[in-house]
């Protein structure tokens, strides 16, 4: 493995953001100044129908009428804005070698490598909006700790309002989920240890035992989307390896997803070790980014990461613009 030449830059690895990275306002600036931004984000509005319609008028308004936290809005835009941002990309000239999406991220990450097209998502949105309908309140804690500390903090699976570990984000960023009220006791005994965490903006828990009915249900709907191997390369994570053509065409992997943990960290891991990457986090925020910043192949400079929008709102258009511009020289 050698280190990129100065101003070259290697391969793209497209991260696309789950549940948390939503914020109001995010990639609004893009809307109307990006051509194929805009055009991919009104089709899908278009086929959702008088949901979507709603969908965008949260999107863009200053007072949402569903709050963006809520899976209904967040899932969705999630979704629909990492897929639009991988499309302008390719519209640039920018395409990625390999895609790894967290979450509802990984949807993205499907659609952008063909395993579903845009004219299926509407299918694809209609079954997890009916799987997330009965979910159980609850939510997620991003936990500063490895795994290995916070396991004393987590249940057996089998119990009814388990909490256990959702994600790992990075070797000392631990998510963990599941109902309430048991989440909240669960935080409690977190600050009593003197562990740091914080409520991730999710009101449902997600990667957890509680959404094992729902995880069903969204396969069921997945019967009805023709699914097909990815023509680009995807890192999943939920495996933490590359995902195969029957993982890509089994509805009740992609169902299995919602009840699942996320392997952000061993995914990534796994990508770096074999071989230099340029880290495009194409989603709200920098979420994705700042773990993968901590990754010994990119301190050691080896592997590099752009984030393509800035961590909040102001100035979207031009932190586009600006890493937009760096990846589509030549030689880069």
């Amino acid at each position: 493995m050698t280190v990129p030449a100065v101003g070259a830059l290697p391969p793209v690895a497209l991260l696309l953001p789950g549940q948390g990275a939503q914020h109001p306002g995010m990639a609004v600036e893009l809307y109307g100044r990006e051509p194929v931004f805009t055009a991919v984000l009104d089709e899908f509005f278009a086929r959702l129908g008088a949901e979507g319609a709603l969908l965008r008028s949260d999107w863009l308004s200053e007072r949402p009428r569903v709050p963006l936290d809520e899976a209904a809005r967040a899932q969705p835009l999630l979704f629909a804005v990492g897929y639009a941002l991988g499309r302008a990309l390719a519209a640039r000239g920018v395409r990625p070698a390999v895609l790894l999406g967290h979450s509802v991220g990984e949807l993205a990450a499907a659609a952008l490598a063909g395993v579903f097209g845009l004219g299926d998502v509407h299918r694809v949105m209609a079954a997890r909006a009916e799987a997330l309908a009965g979910a159980p309140a609850g939510g997620m804690l991003a936990v500063g700790a490895p795994a290995r500390e916070v396991a004393g903090f987590t249940d057996p699976p089998d119990r009814p309002d388990a909490v256990v570990v959702a994600a790992v984000n990075a070797p000392r960023h631990t998510v963990l989920a599941g109902p309430e009220p048991r989440l909240s006791r669960v935080a409690e005994a977190l600050g009593e240890a003197g562990l740091p965490w914080r409520r991730v903006p999710a009101r449902q828990p997600f990667h957890s035992p509680a959404l094992e009915p729902a995880a069903a249900v969204f396969s069921r709907g997945l019967r009805e989307v023709a699914l097909r191997p990815p023509d680009v390369p995807i890192r999943s994570t939920r495996t933490g390896l590359p995902l195969l053509p029957g993982q890509a065409r089994d509805p009740a992997f992609w169902g299995g997803q919602l009840a699942a943990p996320v392997l952000f960290w061993p995914a990534l891991d796994g990508l770096l070790s074999e071989g230099a990457y340029t880290l495009v986090e194409a989603g709200p925020g920098q979420g994705l980014s700042t773990p993968a910043r901590r990754h010994p192949a990119v301190r050691a400079g080896r592997s590099v990461v752009l984030p393509l929008l800035p961590a909040g709102r102001a100035g979207t258009l031009r932190r586009w613009e600006e890493t937009v511009d760096r990846l589509s020289r030549p030689g880069t």
